[in-house]
């Protein structure tokens, strides 16, 4: 379910739900990450096959309680036969940096596209 509160990019908020989060170290010359930062990451992120809350912000996406901000390079699909939308960016993650993929399979992914699609023109402004 998708609940857009509003599309002034201040006060944008978007939540839904995500099918599939994967976060990983980015870029390949950014300082490693420690294991147990990998292992926090794949419990409740990368390995949980649970639906995952996110709320994307005016400048910022929560997915569960994890806050990813510096938000560049997003790019946001729908692949070809596949009834699903993807977004996709870089962020910081506390102090480490990443790339995070996600995966919405709901009913309503294209109007969730559409939603994503004016939140980035906004945020490229």
């Amino acid at each position: 379910m998708i609940y857009l509160l509003s599309l002034s990019l201040s006060k944008f908020k978007l939540n839904f739900f995500a099918d599939k989060v994967f976060v990983h170290h980015w870029p390949k010359n950014s300082p490693p990450w420690p294991d147990s930062f990998q292992e926090k990451l794949d419990v409740s992120l990368n390995k949980n096959s649970a639906q995952k809350k996110i709320i994307v912000n005016s400048n910022s996406i929560n997915i569960e309680n994890f806050e990813f901000t510096c938000l560049k390079k997003i790019g946001i699909s729908v692949p070809f036969f596949k009834k699903e939308c993807r977004l996709i960016f870089e962020a910081q993650f506390e102090k480490s940096f990443t790339h995070v993929h996600i995966t919405i399979k709901s009913n309503n992914f294209i109007e969730l596209f559409n939603e994503l699609i004016s939140w980035k023109k906004k945020f490229s402004e």
